[in-house]
């Protein structure tokens, strides 16, 4: 994660201040020897990861292999986790483990009767390893069924350093500056940001960082529980402010209609690829991997990111993200499963996506110098460090029905809303019916 290249430093501090600063401690863990004694075992794993972040995960599956002798095959889910896994345990093809990279789908999963119970090393490890809010996040009625084992940060906006250069802009502090800032770079030739609309789920992280920042946490806590409803004022008033920008066609490459058929890897090419059509995209950390793998960007030079600024007289928002790995109680090899899990837990199986970059973990336990590059490492010691004060992506402790299926619920909606965001308070209507059928009220 980064900032401007003349200040890669304040950068850094500025997000560490931005996120709060606990202590950290632990150096790195052996997950201890191998003996090989899964050979002839096969773990199958299922995810929502493709293209450089199933290979990157792979190096891990394969290190697994290396230190106990199974093999794996791991299945990419598309978007649809929650669908696809259900359909495969109907059909009596469980996989062994799921990445999980919803609460809400966790606890649908738990709550089905679905998940085995973490074994004691991997509880013990998450013990040692995470801070308690991460445990919480993949417990259900105090039972461990998820291991977090990547984190994601998504309070970070990426930009290129020479087209704000080039604009004359610098990094913004507040979110009516970066709509100013936005404005000088289209003038400047090159559309503003690239939205990812094809994807829904982009588009829940850029509500939730306007509503953090501008209702505050207790809010967001209540809406993250349905506590709160959706026709709140509130949610007006965060639909309207992420209104100003959707409806600007100056400020969005290819407009409403280009952003709706942007998907996310196409949102980082629009601003790092061979032909750029924009300045700056907002995502999470993970944007670093898409630029550095995909179209050779240097993170620190050529691909830079600053925090998702503060809006009205709000905080600047820290949303966090993350897959759980959980077990299914279908899967044919639960020994081998468990191992993967317990292999997961160590700082030693981290270590090896944190080298290959695009990774962040919560485990603390970690050396922050298997991270490939400066602003990975303060970004993942910053998110180490804020400890429980890390607000959880909504979206994703929502049920799967409202906050994690493509074409419904939230995504469709604030899709819907990006084509036309005339009528803040109709879609504030429309998200509340949507959420009230899917969280039964």
């Amino acid at each position: 994660m980064m900032r401007r290249r003349t200040t890669l430093l304040t950068g850094c501090t500025a997000l560490v201040l931005a996120l709060g600063a606990t202590a950290c401690g632990g150096g790195p863990v052996s997950a201890g020897g191998g003996d090989k004694a899964l050979g002839g075992q096969t773990v199958t794993v299922a995810g929502v990861w493709s293209g450089t972040e199933q290979k990157n995960f792979q190096k891990v599956l394969d290190a697994f292999t290396e230190k106990t002798g199974a093999k794996t095959q791991f299945t990419s889910t598309g978007d649809n986790v929650s669908t696809v896994v259900g359909s495969k345990i109907e059909g009596g093809n469980a996989p062994d483990v799921v990445m999980v990279p919803q609460v809400g789908v966790l606890k649908q999963f738990a709550q089905k009767g679905w998940l085995k119970p973490l074994s004691k090393k991997t509880e013990q490890a998450v013990d040692a390893g995470y801070a308690p809010v991460w445990k919480d996040y993949g417990s259900v009625d105090g039972t461990l069924y998820g291991l977090y084992f990547k984190a994601a940060h998504k309070s970070t906006v990426w930009y290129s350093p020479d087209a704000l250069e080039q604009a004359g802009v610098k990094p913004p502090k507040s979110y009516d500056e970066m709509l100013k800032a936005g404005q000088t770079v289209s003038d400047s030739g090159l559309a503003a940001f690239s939205v990812a609309g094809q994807d829904g789920w982009t588009l829940t992280d850029w509500f939730e960082n306007v509503y953090l920042s501008q209702a505050g946490p207790e809010k967001y806590d209540a809406l993250a529980a349905h506590e709160l409803k959706w026709t709140d004022a509130s949610v007006v008033d965060a639909l309207t402010t992420l209104g100003k920008l959707f409806k600007d066609k100056q400020l969005i490459a290819g407009g409403q209609k280009g952003a709706l058929n942007t998907d996310f890897p196409g949102s980082v090419e629009k601003v790092f690829g061979p032909e750029p059509e924009a300045g700056m995209v907002y995502e999470g950390d993970f944007v670093a991997g898409v630029a550095k793998d995909q179209f050779g960007k240097k993170v620190g030079e050529d691909a830079n990111f600053f925090p998702f600024p503060a809006v009205g007289g709000g905080e600047a928002p820290v949303v966090s993200g993350g897959d759980a790995a959980v077990v299914l109680k279908d899967g044919k090899n639960q020994k081998a499963a468990q191992a993967l899990l317990e292999y997961l837990a160590t700082p030693e199986a981290s270590a090896v996506w944190a080298e290959a970059g695009g990774f962040l973990s919560p485990n603390k336990k970690l050396d922050l110098a298997s991270y490939g590059d400066d602003v990975t490492r303060a970004t993942a010691k910053s998110l180490v460090q804020a400890g429980d004060s890390v607000r959880f992506d909504m979206s994703d402790q929502a049920p799967a029905a409202f906050g994690g299926t493509k074409g419904a619920g939230e995504w469709k909606l604030l899709q819907d809303f990006l084509r036309d965001p005339s009528d803040p308070k109709g879609t504030a209507a429309k998200l509340e019916a949507a959420a009230a059928k899917a969280y039964q009220d």
